[in-house]
């Protein structure tokens, strides 16, 4: 075989297997849905682009047998099939993921309002703290002030695509203004308590708040 009909086999099977069109600033196709790299005047970073961290690598949840449960301080515990999430209300925002580890990224993720979901279970008013769980065991914790007042949502699409599972299919937290550890994947759980939590990165030294900007570790002793 000549080395450049190699080189084209390598080409195509990488961009089969990748799941996108290209990595150069180009739109990506996933499941034959195109990718936007603009939106209301702000470009967006291709998905390919876009730097990815995870405690056991991608996980792969089958759409059908998915559920979201949400309980805790709620007055109707529920586990919500994917079909009745992506059928609330839904809303759409430019917002920067930002690493603790000093890099980011720009995109338009797309899902629905917390305020919406808790307002389907029954938020109790003693309930002062979302605890998020992951499909690969990794947790996170936000105040429900901070959820509630910033409009947060659970994505389920990025730059106008359904979340490819290395970003998190079914679901994302869209944790605007914190740092990358708060953005929670594959999201399976949702807790509300009136109590504090330290997750996943927090019980090894991360600043609980994690307000970009802030300090990335809290001082201990």
């Amino acid at each position: 075989m000549k080395p450049i009909h190699l080189l084209l086999i390598i080409s195509v099977a990488f961009t089969v297997f990748s799941g996108c069109v290209s990595d150069r600033g180009e739109p990506g196709v996933y499941d034959n849905q195109t990718e936007t790299l603009s939106y209301q005047g702000e470009q967006l970073t291709p998905i390919a682009q876009q730097r990815n961290n995870a405690i056991k690598g991608t996980q792969y949840i089958e759409r059908e047998s998915y559920r979201l449960q949400v309980d805790g301080l709620v007055e109707n515990p529920r586990d919500f099939t994917y079909e009745e999430i992506t059928g609330l209300p839904q809303t759409s925002k430019v917002v920067d993921l930002n690493c603790v580890e000093g890099w980011g990224f720009t995109a338009k993720w797309t899902g629905v309002r917390i305020a919406d979901l808790f307002e389907e279970v029954g938020a109790m008013e003693n309930a002062t703290t979302a605890i998020f769980y992951s499909a690969d065991g990794y947790s996170t914790s936000l105040d429900m002030d901070y959820l509630l007042e910033n409009d947060i949502i659970i994505a389920y699409k990025l730059n106008d695509v359904t979340l490819p599972p290395e970003r998190g299919f079914p679901l994302q937290l869209v944790a605007e203004g914190k740092y990358g550890y708060k953005w929670v994947k594959w999201i399976v759980r949702i807790e509300l308590s009136d109590s504090p939590y330290r997750g996943y990165w927090e019980e090894r030294g991360y600043n609980n708040i994690a307000d970009v900007g802030g300090p990335a570790f809290e001082k201990r002793g």
